[in-house]
């Protein structure tokens, strides 16, 4: 599979998961922001592994996502239509995803 499909699928993917990392996300503002109480809960919550893997995921696909985007967009503007230049930006894409995603996990568990 080329890297340009491997970029589509993976933004339209990140674009799904973000949606259901909106869960998570929403269930979190609501109720850290209900009472003292609440935003020690999620606090506590928000210190296991379970939660920080969540948080990760949802830092990683938002992080694709952006980059994709910009891709994209780069791409709506007539640039890297070519089939060389589409490919080495669709790895620089990943490339870079992947760097952001080891870096947000760095940033969470240490």
């Amino acid at each position: 599979m080329p890297a340009t499909a491997r970029a589509s699928i993976l933004h339209r993917v990140t674009g799904v998961a973000m949606f259901f990392a909106l869960i998570f996300v929403i269930w979190a503002w609501a109720v850290s922001l209900s009472s003292p109480e609440g935003f020690q809960a999620v606090k506590d919550v928000m210190t296991g592994f379970v939660a920080k893997f969540i948080a990760w995921g949802t830092i990683t696909v938002l992080a694709y996502h952006i980059i994709g985007g910009i891709r994209h967009l780069i791409m709506d503007m007539g640039h890297w239509e070519e089939l060389q230049s589409g490919n080495n930006s669709a790895k620089a894409a990943i490339g870079l995803w992947v760097i952001v995603a080891a870096l947000a996990g760095v940033w969470l568990w240490f």
